[in-house]
């Protein structure tokens, strides 16, 4: 079976045309995923602040649908390592009906006990640990963008947002992944700001992990 892969060194515009077959949802379907999109930015108030303060006002209507296509089902028997003497383990999103936990942070952040100096890897992953003790790889994200913060929008689907980094500047995006159908929805806005700090979010976020300047 074959990994999803969301290559950040893409360009929005190639995944597009890649996908275009695939980018005719019918308006109401549209409709629900950009009101799903208006929670999240409800909800994560911080990282829509955050971006506003970066690229100025916006809500889902600024996000345009990029593509939408299909995850392939890998999973593998691995138990969440995240415990809760592990400085990430406040940043996971438990599921709402106790089925594991979601986690957009252990891939990228370098934060173990012992380690003396947090860091930042250059790529990102979003990964299901389910309650049966198997680990789904959902998202992968190579270092010209990542996955900055995270919500379950119901026991079936969970909405991720952060950037990505493309010529003409940072990009903010969103995905919303459906569990029960294994597809994901990839949605970008349609402005971009020329000069981004990329740890700038995390540092905002992950307040009980000091990534200093040593965050790449």
């Amino acid at each position: 079976m074959l990994l999803v892969v969301l290559t950040a060194c893409e360009s929005s515009d190639s995944v597009k045309n890649e996908a275009a077959a695939d980018l005719d949802p019918n308006v109401e379907l549209l409709e629900k995923m950009r009101n799903e999109i208006n929670i999240g930015l409800a909800q994560k108030s911080a990282w829509q602040k955050h971006w506003e303060s970066q690229i100025g006002t916006f809500d889902a209507e600024n996000f345009e649908l990029v593509t939408m296509d299909s995850i392939d089902a890998m999973e593998m028997p691995e138990r969440n390592p995240i415990l809760e003497s592990d400085p990430l383990f406040p940043y996971q999103f438990p599921h709402p009906e106790g089925n594991g936990t979601m986690d957009i942070f252990s891939y990228k952040v370098e934060a173990q006990e012992g380690l003396d100096h947090p860091f930042l890897n250059p790529d990102s992953e979003v990964i299901w640990y389910r309650a049966d003790g198997m680990k789904e790889r959902l998202l992968f994200m190579g270092p010209s963008g990542m996955f900055e913060e995270g919500l379950w929008l119901n026991a079936n689907e969970f909405l991720v947002l952060g950037y990505f980094q493309e010529e003409a500047g940072f990009r903010p995006m969103a995905w919303i992944i459906d569990l029960t159908s294994h597809r994901f929805s990839q949605f970008k806005m349609n402005q971009v700001v020329k000069d981004y700090a990329q740890e700038s979010y995390l540092d905002l976020k992950l307040k009980s992990v000091d990534l200093g300047s040593d965050g790449v």
